[in-house]
Order: C-alpha cells, then structure tokens, then sequence
C-alpha cells in the first residue's frame, strides 16, 4: 500500500522520509519480486481508474478522454509493461572484457539503485509525467517520493488517493502542496531528484541539488522549430501538414515541452502552408472558433494572461493570419497562426507553450540551420524533407534533445530512444532502459585471483620496470615477451 502525504499533516516529513530511507536500507527495493509486483500494482491502478483519470485530466485541462489516453494513460501501460518484460535483463550484471594482462581475472558492471530519490512533475501531463519517471525509480530499485503539479490539482489530488491503494506504502510516497512544500523538499538530501518543467524552477531545483552534491535530471523545454521544406508531392505535404497541425494543437493545445513552438519554411510557399494549415484546423477542431472540439484549454489564469501578452504587442498582432479568439472565462485560446512576427518579440525569444504558431519564412530553407544555430537549443527538432544531404546537415550542424524528420513527437513513444535534452533545453534522458540507467548507478566489479603476480608494478623501481610498465600500458605483449627473455625486437 502507498502513502499520501497531504502537506505536512500526518508523520511529517521528516518521519516518512526517515520511513523511506529504512525501507531501502533493508533491501526490500532491490528484489526483483517487489519492482515487478509494483509496476503491476500500476498497470492495476491505471486499468481500475482509468475513468477517474479521464475525469481529472477534463477537470484540470479539458482534455478529451482519447487525447488523454494517447498522450497519458496509453503512455504510462506502454512503459510499465515494457519495463515488466525487460526487467530482469536490465538487472542482470553485465560481463565486461579485460585486456590479457589482468589474467586470471574476471569483471561486470552491476547496476545497482541510487537510494532514495524524489520526482517532481509537471501540469501539462499530469499523469504520464508523473508516473513514468516513477516506472524508471521502481524498476531501479529505488524508494521515491513523487511531488505532483499544484497547477493540475484534480491529478494531483486523484494521484495522491490512488497510489496509496496500490502501491508499497513504505516505499512509495506522494506529497501535495505548492512552492511552499516544493522547497521543504528540495531541503532535504536526496540520492536523484528527477525535475519536469521551466527552465525557472529547474535553475532553483539546481541550486538545492548542488548543496548535497545530488545528481540531477531536468526535462526542460525550448522552442522545438520544424523546417519544413518543400515536398514535390500533393500527398506528402497534405501528411506533413496534419503532423505539424496535430504536433502543435493536439497534446495538450500546444502546452508540451517537445509540441512545435514555430514553422521555417520559404517564402514563396508559405502562402500554401498557411491555407493548408487553416484547412486542417477546421477539419481537425471545427469550423466555429468559438465551439471547437477535441481541444485542450489554458491551464489557468496565469498562463491565459502570459499567453494574452504574447501576442499584445501591436506588431505581433498585426502578424496574425489566422485566429486570435480569446474566451478568457473559459481559459481558451483558439488555434492561432502568425506570418513573420518581429523576432525580436517575446513570442519568438520566449517558450510559447500555447496555441500560438508563428511562421517565419526564408529565402531559402537551407538558411534554418543558421537560424536555429543562433537560437538556445531546443528540446527536439523536427524537418520535413526528401533531401538526403539537407537531413545530413541538419544532423551534423545542429544540436538537439532529438531530431524527428517527417513526423511530429513519436519520437517520445520509442521506448528504444532516450527522450531528454542538451543545453537549456535539459539534460539526462530517460525512458525504457534510458529510465531504468537514469535511476541506477553501474558499479564496476573486478575479480582478481592471487597468482601471477606482476612483479614491475611494485617499487623498488629500475629501468627494467620502466620499460615493463611502458609494454604494458601499450598491450605490447609480443614486447613484454622478449622483454623478460631479456631479448630485443633488434
């Protein structure tokens, strides 16, 4: 059974994470017996709720019960089951070769759990970023408190009562609270603190880290461009403006770390892009703004205000093509295009986070790697085109979490591809094996025997123990033979 601790009522702090620590001191965490039995009372709590969760995601973000699905509950069965088939190869020590000279000898990489670790997650998907990185702890062996977003207070509160039903209460921990409580935790000293959201907090995350040393993850964000180069066929560029259309007004109305934040494209086809683009959207949400369906809203008034600025500025709003409804009681902002705002406004130098897409053109597409060159760098990168050289320099004279040619955030489903990111944009990766290795520490082991000591590695030193140890710092075995036959390759 899980435990939720509602602030600082109950035990307090002090007392469950001291509960924590015993629980993992003991042993209990490392058997491959509880992480399967936990990911299972996962997979349980997901199947058993999942009604529940649809009515918390609709509460706090408008989300329809199949956008929830696809991008939160599907998410977190996918990971969990894919975690319980590979576990016990995850675990398992890994041989490492040694080189001749170590003979007899034997070594391994064990991976072993890092303790106790705490998991702080986002608002925009409450659910799936709150409990894969927990799929990643438990898989690892770790004791965990997880710290869901007061700004989703339906999930947090759901995950709050659920998981103590489900899970090792000794073990497992969910604290609720605002910054407040944010800050006690980012108190204590912790083995991992796993962080999901700005760039802002995660600075303020770093800094308590760097008090006890503790390793940090950061799942940040940035402005994920998509370069979209012409494409010869009618078909292709229909299917690569749904994915741009459902990458960037489909999880979550544009409030995702990896969506599309703005389009490159050349000028004289962004006429096209854009009337296409407008299609889709009517085709996709509805054609009345002021009724659109299988849409997200604005998570909350302070997000609606930031994002109401953004486009304030008169020479951003004279950008807009299309769109720019805003229903401030309803904290929606309807799909909104804009054709070469000023780059130097907040909407282009800021993480836009919403419903709001810019398009900026070039003379020629191949001038996006500058442009995305200058910029910090972004979460993911996304192209589409069938240039075989042009993908080859985007790859090799960019820099990225990840790089997606003609499609729009799969590359977060792969459980085969690290998801994270570099620079501003984040660092340490996890999901799959990436989660489990995120959670884990890889202790080297060398089993050595007491028999065919080697002589020149101890003092008192002398030449021929100079030229031994020059030998065998090289591999040269051919050399270290003659060298104690006293013989010479002359």
């Amino acid at each position: 059974m899980g435990s939720g601790v509602n602030g600082m009522e109950g035990r307090g702090l002090d007392e469950s994470l001291a509960e924590l620590r015993q629980t993992f001191r003991s042993g209990k965490t490392r058997t491959a017996s509880w992480r399967k039995s936990q990911l299972k009372a996962l997979l349980r709590l997901i199947h058993e709720n999942e009604d529940k969760i649809f009515e918390a995601l609709k509460h706090d973000l408008g989300k329809h019960a199949v956008e929830a699905y696809r991008d939160e509950l599907g998410v977190v069965e996918k990971s969990a089951n894919n975690s319980l088939s590979c576990l016990d190869e995850w675990m398992a020590p890994k041989k490492s070769k040694l080189p001749l000279l170590f003979f007899p000898a034997s070594a391994q990489v064990l991976p072993e759990p890092l303790g106790l670790v705490l998991i702080l997650t986002s608002w925009n998907f409450p659910i799936s970023m709150a409990l894969d990185p927990v799929i990643g702890a438990i898989s690892a062996g770790n004791s965990v408190v997880l710290k869901p977003s007061e700004q989703a207070p339906a999930c947090s509160s759901l995950l709050a009562h659920t998981i103590p039903l489900y899970l090792d209460s000794k073990a497992i921990k969910v604290i609720e609270g605002g910054k407040e409580i944010s800050q006690q935790l980012l108190e204590q000293k912790w083995d991992k603190i796993f962080f999901t959201g700005s760039s802002s907090v995660a600075r303020i995350v770093m800094s308590a880290a760097a008090k006890h040393l503790t390793p940090v993850t950061l799942e940040l964000g940035g402005k994920c461009p998509v370069i979209y180069d012409h494409l010869s066929s009618p078909s292709d560029t229909e299917v690569a403006v749904k994915r741009i259309v459902g990458g960037k007004w489909g999880p979550c109305n544009g409030q995702a770390c990896i969506g599309v934040d703005y389009v490159l494209v050349e000028e004289k086809y962004a006429s096209q892009a854009i009337e296409m683009l407008k299609k889709t959207i009517k085709k996709f949400y509805g054609e009345n703004p002021e009724q659109l369906q299988n849409i997200s809203r604005i998570v909350n008034e302070h997000h609606f205000q930031r994002l109401r600025n953004l486009i304030k500025d008169p020479l951003v709003a004279d950008s807009i093509v299309h769109g720019g409804l805003i229903d401030e009681e309803k904290l929606f902002i309807e799909p909104t295009i804009l054709l070469d705002p000023p780059l130097d406004a907040d909407i282009m130098t800021e993480e836009i986070f919403g419903p709001l897409l810019p398009i900026i053109t070039l003379k020629n597409i191949e001038e996006s790697i500058e442009f995305i060159n200058s910029r910090p760098k972004p979460l993911a990168l996304y192209a589409f085109t069938k240039n075989e050289a042009f993908k080859r320099r985007i790859l090799s004279e960019t820099s990225s979490g990840s790089v997606t040619f003609n499609d729009i955030m799969v590359q977060f489903l792969c459980d085969t591809l690290p998801f994270g990111g570099v620079g501003e944009s984040g660092f340490g990766s996890y999901h799959g094996k990436y989660s489990f290795d995120n959670f884990s520490h890889g202790k080297a082991v060398l089993q050595r025997y007491f028999f065919l000591e080697l002589e020149p590695r101890f003092p008192p030193w002398n030449d021929f123990k100079m030229n031994f140890i020059r030998l065998a710092y090289k591999f040269d075995y051919l050399g270290l033979i003659l060298l104690l036959l006293g013989l010479s390759r002359d």
